[in-house]
């Protein structure tokens, strides 16, 4: 079923007395695993997230129902999923890690003096904001808000908007930070700087789940940061100064039911200031009188406005909704980036043979554990599969190698991409030669 026809299904039932027929409800689950994807290992796993779906479609019901609320709520993709399995899984900002001395005595600054600023501004429409991405089950939303802030800063100095990499933080940001299990901004802001730069997304993708380092791509300086500044806590006049100039990292509480289950429209609580996600502030508006801020998450475009939210601002609390004046800051940057590294060479596989650049060496055949031939597959920091004949890319780490599949767990799912077949590799002593890749479904 389409997307249209899913939507106006919803709204249908949405909208309707209360559910008198099983069938009813067991239809709405169908054609929402179909628009989600959603795939179960077993009966039994099916009929209890139908349980949970059915609960979460009751709530949704009822909060759309009251009539006087600002926001709506829907069955979005993480409809099958309780309360607290949502907050274990998909958060990640950890307020407990703060080291309020390292705070105060680090080299920031508060904002320059109060000016005054335009009633509204959207850096999405300047093009300082990459699209919406997925964390999926990994609790790595500080890691999303970083890069979202320094993609902004970097589009705003260069002109240049790229896409950077979060699986560099996961992967390689562990003096304070702790990967998939939680961190905070400042501590990634403080990683790039030590680490004069950090890798494209597209050169060290996202795979969802911590791994070791690749010291290789750790080395690839593509965008860097000066510094970076904290924001005075709950002072809403200086964030809103830091929006004016560049899109802003900031924590908050994210795990609300009504934040699970957000749709659309100006969210307004109630909502906890225990800080518990990542998210970023991209720009603020008003609308029907109400003032609010525009903020992009980092569980894909399913949920909320395309991946966004509306946040209501100046509300007269100090703290902000959902605590989003507590804790907020942004990366500086005055200058271009660094000229491009020198593109890699070979890389080898043994005294005498090697693959190319961005390959990776797979043992072809081995006697007690030697290996006697080499060869080479075209993605590079790939898995090598057990059959010695097919690889897969480091974000789908699992061989298939009956059916020529690489698999990887996505939020919750098992997804599959296609294999491929390794070829040859090379002599030292040689010719280059040009090759064709080979995919298998």
């Amino acid at each position: 079923m389409n997307s249209l026809a899913f939507f106006l299904l919803s709204i249908l039932l949405l909208s309707s007395l209360p559910l008198n027929y099983c069938s009813d409800i067991n239809e709405l689950f169908e054609t929402w695993c179909k628009q989600h994807g959603k795939v179960y290992s077993s009966e039994q796993e099916k009929q209890q997230r139908l349980k949970i779906f059915e609960d979460n479609y009751a709530f949704v019901t009822q909060h759309n129902n009251m009539g006087n609320s600002s926001f709506t709520l829907s069955l979005n993709a993480f409809a099958d999923l309780t309360h607290q399995e949502f907050k274990a899984s998909f958060l990640g900002f950890s307020a407990a890690s703060i080291d309020h001395d390292r705070r105060r005595n680090a080299s920031v600054q508060s904002p320059g003096t109060l000016r005054d600023v335009p009633a509204s501004i959207d850096w999405r429409k300047k093009g300082a904001v990459t699209e919406v991405k997925d964390q999926a089950s990994c609790g790595a939303c500080w890691a999303f808000s970083a890069t979202g802030a320094i993609e902004g800063i970097n589009k705003i100095v260069t002109g240049s908007l790229v896409s950077l990499s979060e699986q560099e933080l996961i992967d390689c940001d562990r003096s304070y930070n702790s990967g998939c299990g939680g961190g905070l901004m400042d501590y990634a802001y403080q990683f790039v700087i030590k680490n004069h730069g950090i890798d494209t997304e597209k050169d060290y993708p996202y795979r969802g789940q911590a791994g070791q380092c690749n010291k290789q791509k750790l080395n690839r300086h593509i965008v860097t940061i000066d510094g970076y500044k904290d924001v005075p806590e709950n002072n809403e006049k200086q964030l809103l100064q830091a929006v004016v100039a560049q899109p802003v990292s900031v924590g908050i509480c994210g795990s609300e039911r009504a934040f699970q289950l957000y749709s659309s429209g100006i969210f307004t609580g109630p909502c906890s200031t225990s800080l518990d996600h990542a998210v970023l502030i991209v720009g603020y508006d008003s609308e029907n009188g109400v003032d609010y801020w525009i903020i992009k998450n980092s569980w894909g475009r399913s949920w909320g406005m395309n991946g966004y939210m509306h946040m209501q601002r100046n509300t007269g609390n100090s703290l902000g909704i959902c605590g989003i004046n507590m804790l907020a800051s942004y990366p500086t940057k005055t200058g271009q980036n660094p000229p491009p590294s020198p593109p890699p060479g070979p890389t080898r596989c043994s005294l005498l043979t090697y693959c190319a650049a961005g390959e990776t060496c797979c043992c072809g055949s081995s006697i007690l554990g030697i290996c006697l031939s080499w060869k080479c597959c075209g993605f590079s920091s790939a898995v090598c599969c057990s059959d010695h004949r097919y690889c897969c890319p480091s974000n789908y780490p699992i061989c298939d190698s009956v059916r020529h599949q690489c698999l990887t767990r996505f939020t919750g799912n098992v997804t599959a991409a296609e294999a491929i077949e390794m070829r040859g590799s090379s002599w030292k002593f040689g010719s280059w030669s040009s090759f064709i890749d080979v995919w298998f479904v």
